[in-house]
C-alpha cells in the first residue's frame, strides 16, 4: 500500500485528511503518516522506505519545506513531492517547482483537487520506479550475457593444432552477446583431424544453447570413427528425435588427412567452403546434396574428397559473411567475398587469409549493426 508522508505544523489537518479519504485508506489505496515539522520529516524519511509521496507546508518550524526538498534529493530521489502553501505565495511555490517538487496544491486546501494531484504523484511514482527495476533487471540481464559470451566462446577452441605440415585458423563474432554458430577442431587418433563449422537458425541466447548441444553432439559421433557423411546423419537423427526444442542447423563436416592433403567432407544445407587454388584458381566445394538437419531424421549424407596441393587453402564461412551489411543496408555479397578470396589467396597461412576477410568484413560494416553471427575458419596446406 502507498504511504504518504504529511509534513504540516496545522494541528487540524490530520483530522482533516483522515476523515476526506476515509474511503480510500480502508480500500487500502493509500495511508498516510503525519509529522509536524521538517526535522521529523527528515527522520521519518531516512528511517522509512516505505514512503512513497511526500506532502509539505512550506512554511513549517525548524526545517522549512523549501529546505526539506533540497535534503530530499539527497536522502531520497524515489520519492515525489507536492507542496502546500498559500494561494497568494507564488514566488514560493515557484521556487519550490525549481527546487524539484512534483506538483502543488493551494491553501485552503480543495481536497478534491488533493485527491487528484496525489493520484497522480503516486502514478508517476510508480512508473519511475517500474522503469527502475527494469533498468536493473535489464543491467543485471547484460550481465549474465557477459558471462554466457565469455562461457561460449571458451567451448570454441582459441589454439589450433600445431603442425608444420598444414595450419588452421578460426574466429567466430556472435551479432549479439552470444550467438549461434559454431565451430570446432580435434584430433581423432588417427593421424587424422576432424574441423566443423556450423549455424544453428535464429539468434541469441536460444540459438547459443542449441549451437553448444549441437557443436558436442557432434565432435562425439565423430570420434567413434564413422565417415563424414556417417557422422552428419547420425547428428542429423540426433537433433531430429529432441521432442523438446526444434533444432534446425547449417554444419559442414571434413576430416583432414595431413599426409596426403585429402579432405572428406559432407554438408547437411551449409553454405559451400571455397578451395583457393596455387595460381589464384577457386573452386566451390561440389554440395553432395545435404538437407539441413533436424528436418527429418533418416536422412542420407554423402562423403566427397578433394585434395589440398602445398600453397592450397579452403574456407569454410556461413551465411553472416557474406550477408553482412553496411549502414545503408548495402551486403557484402558472394562476389565480393569471392574477389576478397583470390586477393587473399597469397597471403601464406590460415591466421592471414583469416585476418584479410575479416578486416574486409569490418571496413565494409563501418558502425552497423551485425545482421548475424560471422564465423570462419581457413585450413592451409603448407606441405
Amino acid at each position: 500500500m502507498p504511504i504518504i508522508l504529511v509534513a504540516d505544523d496545522e494541528p487540524d489537518l490530520e483530522a482533516l485528511v483522515l476523515q476526506r479519504f476515509r474511503r480510500r485508506i480502508r480500500a487500502g489505496d493509500f495511508s498516510f503518516r503525519f509529522v509536524r515539522d521538517g526535522q521529523q520529516a527528515v527522520e521519518a524519511l531516512k528511517e522509512d522506505p516505505s514512503i512513497d509521496v511526500l506532502l509539505t507546508d512550506i512554511n513549517m518550524p525548524k526545517v522549512d519545506g523549501l529546505t526539506l526538498l533540497n535534503e530530499l534529493a539527497d536522502i531520497r530521489p524515489d520519492i515525489r513531492s507536492v507542496v502546500v502553501s498559500a494561494y497568494g505565495d507564488m514566488d514560493n511555490i515557484r521556487t519550490a517547482m525549481n527546487s524539484g517538487a512534483f506538483d502543488f496544491v493551494t491553501k485552503p486546501i480543495d481536497f478534491h483537487d488533493l485527491e487528484i494531484t496525489l493520484d497522480k504523484t503516486l502514478e508517476h511514482v510508480a512508473l519511475l520506479r517500474d522503469a527502475a527495476n527494469q533498468e536493473r533487471e535489464l543491467s543485471a540481464l547484460r550481465r549474465e550475457l557477459e558471462v554466457a559470451r565469455g562461457l561460449q566462446q571458451s567451448i570454441l577452441p582459441r589454439r589450433f593444432p600445431a603442425d608444420d605440415r598444414f595450419d588452421v585458423y578460426a574466429e567466430m563474432h556472435p551479432a549479439r552477446s552470444v550467438g549461434g554458430d559454431f565451430y570446432d577442431i580435434f584430433a581423432l587418433g588417427d593421424g587424422r583431424f576432424g574441423l566443423v563449422v556450423g549455424d544453428v537458425v535464429g539468434k541469441g541466447v536460444p540459438a547459443a544453447l542449441f549451437m553448444a548441444i549441437a557443436r558436442t553432439t557432434l565432435k562425439a559421433t565423430a570420434l567413434s570413427g564413422c565417415t563424414a557423411g556417417q557422422c552428419l546423419a547420425r547428428v542429423n537423427d540426433q537433433i531430429t528425435s529432441n521432442e523438446t526444442a526444434e533444432i534446425l542447423v547449417t554444419m559442414f563436416y571434413a576430416i583432414y588427412d595431413p599426409e596426403t592433403g585429402d579432405l572428406a567432407y559432407a554438408n547437411a544445407g551449409h553454405d559451400l567452403p571455397v578451395v583457393l587454388r596455387t595460381g589464384g584458381a577457386l573452386e566451390e566445394l561440389a554440395n553432395p546434396d545435404g538437407v539441413i538437419a533436424g528436418v527429418e531424421a533418416g536422412r542420407d549424407y554423402a562423403t566427397r574428397t578433394i585434395r589440398l596441393d602445398a600453397g592450397e587453402s579452403v574456407v569454410v564461412y556461413t551465411d553472416g559473411v557474406v550477408d553482412s551489411r553496411q549502414p545503408d543496408g548495402e551486403r557484402f555479397g558472394l562476389e565480393r567475398f569471392m574477389d576478397l578470396l583470390r586477393e587473399a589467396g597469397g597471403s601464406g597461412s590460415a591466421k592471414d587469409i583469416l585476418g584479410r576477410i575479416f578486416a574486409e568484413l569490418t571496413r565494409h560494416v563501418d558502425e552497423a549493426d551485425p545482421a548475424d553471427d560471422i564465423t570462419c575458419m581457413v585450413l592451409h596446406r603448407n606441405r
